[in-house]
């Protein structure tokens, strides 16, 4: 399951949260399937010389090899899975930057800041929920140690939390609509299509996360496109039709990322019939796919901000923070995607994040040229 997705972007090896949607992938995979790795009358889901303080903060925040401890609020924190919301709250700030429209007042710190709770611990963390309660079958091959399949958290709890999480993430879209002034309630809309495709990607009849290129796509989409547009139609509600397509293709990128995760759980995928990538194509195909999709996309988005916007240095560092990623995937990816996903993650992921920001900050200073150009022309 793709919860590592998201992650992915940070631990980067978690899973899909969307903005208002993000839909988390099988199970809690983190890093991939997981067999009960505990020697035998040892649930603990973690590995035998892990520390225990290591392995409580792990089930905090929704990793795997995470302890079995039962305290109700760790084990809910954990249903969220927290590190998976990193990359919205950054998609958040990408999105702000772009606007052209972001200044540092106290307003827009608390702006900024409601717009991120909405889209990691309330968004996110609804569709981490309903994505472990779609996915609980699945974990108790890959990840026994969640909280569902270890019975730490009742079907009708999960029910109950993601329904109120869900509730939460709406109301605070409204508010945030109603503090920028907007006469229409885009941020509430986004944030309505982006749980919509969470609940689509999990949930039968159509779980998407079962078809392979579209599922993983959505997933990627999700930590991408949608906390972007958030943070943009807040700040300046001047999100036009060629910066929105400029995040879906930067999303082909989010689908590498998710692939990376499909690795491990390979063996449980095939087991349960779940058409990853890796399962489609093989891994030796597969893997080159992954990698094909990530930086292709960022070299693509290069030249679009070079030629397209006119911003060559911002063009220039989206280039030089490719580079980086393509030594990680050339010394840990390709050699053994399986046994070294987590590790090429945590090395490549930030320079890719940081790309993101590279690209936000382009569009955010072509948009404030253009607004210094109609203003010199006004007067």
């Amino acid at each position: 399951r793709r919860n590592g997705q998201m992650a992915s972007l940070v631990d980067m090896a978690v899973e899909p949260g969307m903005m208002a949607s993000e839909p988390r992938a099988r199970g809690a995979r983190h890093g991939g399937a997981v067999r009960c790795r505990a020697s035998e009358g040892d649930n603990s889901g973690a590995t035998a010389d892990e520390e225990p303080d290591s392995s409580d903060l792990k089930q905090i925040l929704g990793m795997k090899g995470a302890s079995m401890a039962e305290n109700k609020w760790k084990v809910r924190l954990q249903l969220m899975k927290p590190v998976t919301w990193v990359p919205l709250i950054w998609g958040v700030a990408c999105g702000a930057a772009a606007s052209g429209a972001y200044t540092w007042t106290f307003e827009n710190i608390g702006k900024a800041a409601l717009c991120m709770f909405m889209s990691g611990p309330l968004l996110t963390g609804y569709t981490q929920v309903i994505n472990d309660y779609y996915d609980r079958e699945i974990d108790a091959i890959n990840e026994p140690y969640r909280p569902i399949p270890s019975g730490l958290i009742k079907e009708w709890e999960a029910v109950l939390q993601f329904s109120l999480l869900l509730s939460g993430g709406l109301y605070v879209a409204w508010v945030l609509d109603q503090w920028a002034g907007h006469d229409t309630p885009v941020i509430l809309y986004e944030a309505m299509f982006g749980s919509l495709i969470s609940y689509i990607y999990s949930a039968p009849p159509l779980k998407l996360k079962q078809t392979g290129w579209i599922g993983s796509y959505a997933l990627g989409s999700s930590y991408i496109a949608l906390p972007w547009w958030a943070g943009q139609l807040l700040f300046g509600n001047n999100l036009t039709w060629d910066v929105a397509l400029l995040t879906i293709l930067y999303s082909i990128a989010g689908l590498g990322i998710a692939i990376v995760n499909d690795f491990k759980s390979i063996e449980g995928d095939r087991e349960l019939g779940l058409k990853s990538l890796p399962v489609e194509f093989g891994i030796d195909v597969a893997k080159w796919i992954t990698v094909g999709t990530i930086d292709v996309t960022q070299l693509a988005v290069a030249l679009y901000v070079n030629y397209g916007l006119g911003e060559k240095w911002f063009s220039l560092a989206i280039v030089l923070l490719t580079l980086p990623q393509i030594f990680f995937q050339v010394r840990y990816f390709l050699p053994d995607p399986v046994k070294n996903d987590v590790k090429y993650q945590a090395s490549a992921q930030p320079f890719l994040v940081l790309g993101i920001l590279m690209t936000g900050l382009a569009v955010g200073h072509y948009n404030q040229n253009l607004l210094d150009a109609t203003q010199s022309m006004a007067m």
